[in-house]
């Protein structure tokens, strides 16, 4: 089983609460990222954390190097994202990680914004953080 980490993991890693402990757990299991979700995490932390930039780079270092992969985002991954919400009505964003964890062979994307027990091509949404 291969999981993907949406951002809103590796945010919540970042907090001091049962949450957060759990999102640690999950990122230090592993799995596999895209660089869009660095990205985000990049901008959540600057933007609505206010986390210095040497922290960011911080914690970026350590997602780096827990996460067994780190996806670019391609012509293919952009394609199948612009058919995936067109079909499913995911929001582009949202549809461009599904993209990414499809594209990795992943067989799990764990976040917490999207709809929980949902499969798309052999992809199941799961919620980490429901008890």
């Amino acid at each position: 089983m291969t999981m993907f980490l949406d951002t809103n993991v590796l945010v919540y890693a970042q907090g001091k609460d049962a949450k957060g402990e759990r999102a640690r757990e999950l990122v230090i299991e592993g799995g596999v990222i895209s660089v869009q979700v660095l990205n985000e995490f990049t901008n959540v932390m600057n933007r609505k954390f206010r986390v210095s930039w040497n922290e960011i780079v911080e914690a970026l270092q350590d997602v780096k190097s827990a996460v067994d992969n780190v996806l670019p985002i391609d012509m293919a991954t952009h394609t199948k994202a612009v058919q995936l919400a067109g079909e499913h009505g995911f929001n582009f964003y949202d549809a461009l990680i599904i993209s990414s964890a499809l594209q990795a062979g992943c067989t799990q994307l764990l976040s917490e914004d999207l709809q929980a027990g949902r499969r798309i091509n052999g992809l199941t949404i799961v919620n980490p953080f429901l008890r």
